[in-house]
């Protein structure tokens, strides 16, 4: 009769040998072996060496355990590298991203996080020595040095990938799971505009010739009058555009990923795919925008060669139009600046790196479009090889306020949240606004994106009509 096969995971008798004697013919070396069957049904012939034989009997029974822990991994073990790891689960995060159900952009910053931050600290690691220890040293690592925004994007990506260790089988827990949240300064809360600051917003695009060259004026204006996103407002075509029933249908996202351009894809969600109404007033804008004879799927915020904008240069422009231009006294300490910059036969790129500050600092300066300090021109001027001295009574009179100041603090999403501030109170439910701007949990609308209004005006008087007779004295 057959002898009835190994079960998956287990070993058969263990024997051991003497490998090696010294020269009065004493054993210093022992061989322990057993056959393994592994989780592919093959019985292979597993070794383990010690100064005893009992040495190498434990040696071979720790290494037999830890094999029948991991057999059924299939593509992993907890001797794989962590590098090979994350090579699988980029691998099948990149298949979500083929089907649909990832995000492309999700992907590049993913894989930039990856190559920059987390192989080159544990890529090396064996699967089984990436203790919870070792991960919360490097996460803490990762946030000291680049920020709590990149350590919580690659404590997601290790938590995932170590997720996919323990459904291989690799390790029995994840190690992720114990590492406190990481904690960051508390953001700003909610900051909407006001309809005088609508009104000077307009009015500096407007007469702002760069923003104007950028098509800013009329994109800003969609913006708030829908409560979309840039790179919603990029997407959209005149064939979703019904300027009779006033309404827009946002289906789709311009985003740019690496290795193929631009692409127009689906919204992130469904509820990003929407039909708005349109005020009466951005029909108008859009009607001076129509020309005769306009192709139906050409955009509408079209880019110079009439295709489709870049939604990361489109920020930029932004960036600088909602710096806007200040008084003529900061214009032309600007043009000071600018004349030291080139005399010094520096470019910006270059004085920017020579300072360590981001190359847009450098750019409004020079246009006037930052309220200087005297640190940033010392700065400027010292890296430039002149005197900062010089310069007093022009700083003296660039550092006077401007009305374009009250605008510096706005960014992008201030249009957003100006527009769910102005349909939260003017009644509309969170849900509502929650649909306006393509958002599936109200949560996030009513945490980030609403201002938060003057207290309930009614519950003064409903605790003066509960209270107002008790005698509190």
């Amino acid at each position: 009769m057959a002898r009835a096969p190994l079960p998956i995971g287990s070993w058969g008798k263990i024997s051991t040998s003497i490998t090696k004697i010294d020269a009065k013919g004493k054993p210093r070396s022992h061989t322990a072996r057993a056959n393994f069957r592994d989780h592919d049904g093959h019985v292979r012939d597993v070794t383990a060496t010690g100064h005893s034989k009992t040495a190498a009997e434990q040696a071979l029974l720790t290494k037999l355990k830890d094999r029948a822990r991991t057999s059924g991994a299939g593509e992993l073990t907890s001797m794989h590298k962590v590098g090979q790891l994350i090579d699988l689960w980029e691998k099948k995060f990149k298949k979500l991203v083929e089907i649909g159900k990832r995000s492309p952009t999700s992907y590049d910053t993913y894989e930039r996080v990856i190559r920059n931050h987390i192989r080159p600290a544990i890529a090396e690691l064996r699967i089984g020595e990436a203790t919870t220890q070792r991960l919360d040293k490097v996460i803490t690592t990762i946030s000291d040095r680049s920020g709590p925004s990149t350590a919580k994007t690659a404590r997601a990506i290790i938590s995932g990938a170590m997720s996919l260790a323990v459904r291989y089988n690799a390790v029995t827990v994840n190690p992720m799971r114990e590492i406190e949240p990481i904690e960051a300064a508390p953001k700003n809360p909610p900051r909407a505009l006001t309809a005088e600051e609508v009104t000077l917003l307009r009015t500096s695009l407007a007469a702002d010739q760069r923003a104007v060259d950028a098509d800013l004026p009329d994109l800003v204006a969609f913006m708030l009058g829908t409560g979309v996103r840039i790179g919603e407002s990029l997407a959209v075509t005149w064939s979703q555009v019904d300027l009779e029933a006033r309404t827009v249908e946002i289906t789709h996202t311009i985003v740019r990923v690496r290795g193929q351009g631009l692409l127009r894809k689906a919204t992130k969600s469904r509820a990003g795919e929407r039909l708005l109404p349109l005020p009466q007033w951005l029909i108008a804008i859009l009607r001076k925008r129509q020309a005769a004879g306009i192709r139906l799927d050409a955009a509408v915020f079209p880019g110079t060669t009439g295709t489709h904008r870049d939604p990361s240069n489109t920020r930029r422009h932004l960036r600088t139009a909602l710096s806007p231009v200040g008084s003529t006294a900061r214009r032309d300490l600007g043009l000071t600046l600018r004349s030291l910059r080139r005399a010094a036969k520096l470019t910006r790129k270059q004085l920017a790196a020579k300072l360590a500050w981001p190359q847009h600092r450098v750019e409004l300066l020079e246009t006037g479009r930052i309220k200087p300090t005297a640190d940033l021109v010392t700065d400027f001027t010292t890296a430039c090889g002149a005197t900062p001295a010089n310069l007093t009574p022009e700083l003296e009179a660039a550092t006077q306020p401007a009305d374009s100041d009250q605008l510096t603090w706005i960014r992008s999403h201030a249009l957003r949240k100006t527009t769910a501030t102005a349909l939260d109170e003017a009644g509309h439910t969170a849900r509502q606004v929650a649909d306006q701007l393509g958002q599936a949990k109200v949560s996030i609308t009513q945490d980030v994106y609403m201002g938060r209004k003057v207290a309930n005006p009614a519950a003064a008087q409903a605790l003066d009509d509960a209270f107002g007779d008790l005698d509190l004295l």
